[in-house]
């Protein structure tokens, strides 16, 4: 008796378990209400079953794709068409992923370009100073490179031989002019003509030594000396052609000079150019005559403007920049020659189709902007980009204006839409509906897979592991 109640317990516990294996078995409600289309592979989304199961290629359990979530379950617009790989992601999920909306819109602007230039001198600006006669340096005045000289300002003294006699020459004539002046007045020699020939022929030589002098850099003042003191100057002094710094001495006391000699060179920097390196693609946008705005590198809110004279007409193979020069006053000297600088130029651009930059997804081989087709739905749409316009990009074809777009979040989207079509593709090929699994004949043993070349661990589908 005792033997037959425990026989009893054993039979209840037993059909109590199988009953909870069956009932285990039982696929679970999908959804909580929600219609499920067909179940797919999550490690193969091409591959669709219409019932839950395991799939036969990897072994994965198989995940439902509800009416609601599926890409393509209703059309966007009733009797509307819908564009491949054009995906729905409901508010939540849009939510969870960050997705924003902007709309593309004729818009006009400014285009800025920014480069980076360096201080040179202006070339126009550079004085040499030379004596035009052989001789040799006694007194020098500006003894540094650096140093400043003001236009006029004595910088050297030099004793010249040759100089020396033109200035005899011109005291001789001046005396030879002094005596047939002397002759006309008191009516001595001979015949008056003669004695007024003579008198034209002195001044004449006068001015021929006078103009020797001149062109030896005598200054005036320095001549008017010599004609009233009656001596000659036995050194002469350089002034300076201009104002500037001293960038470059080769003057000594004591020093031989020749005419080819160049004692000093004598810069002007108050007006300078600065060279600013523009890559080629926004050459369009530059042009002679252009304003720009250059900004000092030690203190970025001071700017000096600038203006466009020269444009170089070759690229730089390495950098692929070309050179653009600036002229521009430098007030106080605040910028010197080899220091670097920002520019900036701006060019006034014309109305054109533009859409916020992030808007615009760069693939590699197409670029792509997803479109708000509404109710959720997202339409990939090929566009063909034009210039930068700073935070937009200008669209050439593609997109109309006032068309919805996504301008964050894309990138997640672009991967759902990329599966979507995949799994359209391969849906649409001959003969491979729904991608039916593979004949028993050819599937492969329960718990035999074949490890996949060169990858230890990794199994393939169908094949038995090679240990």
């Amino acid at each position: 008796m005792r033997f037959a109640k425990i026989l009893v317990v054993v039979a209840a516990v037993g059909a109590a378990f199988v009953v909870g294996r069956w009932q285990s078995s039982k696929p679970a409600p999908s959804g909580y209400g929600r219609k499920v289309l067909y179940w797919v592979d999550p490690m193969h989304p091409a591959y669709k079953s219409d019932k839950p199961g395991i799939a036969p290629d990897c072994g994965m359990t198989l995940v439902p794709v509800y009416a609601d979530a599926a890409g393509l379950a209703v059309p966007a617009r009733p009797g509307a068409a819908i564009p491949p790989g054009t995906v729905r992601i409901d508010a939540e999920r849009q939510q969870l992923i960050g997705v924003r909306y902007g709309t593309a819109e004729y818009a006009s602007g400014t285009e800025t370009i920014r480069a980076v230039g360096k201080v040179a001198i202006d070339e126009a600006r550079v004085s040499h100073v030379h004596s035009r006669t052989e001789g040799w340096i006694e007194k020098v005045y500006a003894n540094f490179v650096g140093d400043v000289v003001k236009k006029g300002q004595p910088m050297l003294t030099i004793y010249s031989p040759e100089l020396l006699a033109t200035q005899q020459e011109y005291l001789l004539a001046l005396k030879a002019r002094d005596m047939m002046a002397l002759a006309i007045f008191t009516g001595m020699g001979g015949h008056h003509s003669s004695i007024h020939e003579a008198a034209e022929d002195s001044s004449s030589l006068v001015d021929a030594a006078r103009r020797r002098l001149q062109l030896w850099d005598l200054s005036d003042s320095q001549i008017d000396e010599v004609e009233r003191t009656r001596k000659p100057l036995s050194s002469v002094t350089l002034y300076a052609p201009v104002s500037g710094y001293v960038t470059a001495r080769n003057a000594f006391a004591n020093q031989k000079v020749m005419p080819e000699t160049e004692l000093y060179t004598i810069t002007d920097l108050s007006r300078i150019w600065v060279l600013a390196s523009v890559f080629e693609y926004q050459m369009p946008d530059v042009r002679m005559g252009q304003l720009a705005t250059v900004f000092l590198p030690y203190d970025a809110g001071k700017s000096l403007q600038a203006r466009v004279n020269y444009i170089q007409p070759q690229v730089d193979p390495a950098t692929r920049t070309m050179q653009v020069r600036l002229d521009l006053r430098n007030p106080g000297i605040m910028l010197k020659p080899e220091m670097f600088v920002n520019v900036e130029l701006k060019s006034p651009q014309p109305r054109r189709l533009v859409v916020p930059a992030e808007a615009v997804l760069d693939t590699g081989t197409r670029k792509v902007v997803f479109v708000d087709r509404g109710n959720g739905y997202l339409e990939p749409r090929d566009v063909t980009a034009g210039e930068r316009m700073g935070d937009r990009i200008q669209v050439l074809s593609g997109l109309r204006a006032g068309e919805r777009i996504v301008t964050s979040g894309n990138f997640l989207i672009n991967s759902e839409s990329q599966l979507e079509s995949a799994a359209q593709g391969l849906a649409a090929m001959p003969g491979m509906p729904g991608m039916a699994a593979p004949p028993e004949s050819q599937a492969a043993p329960a718990g035999k897979r074949e490890s996949l070349p060169g990858m230890p661990g990794m199994e393939a589908p169908g094949g038995s592991r090679h240990d």
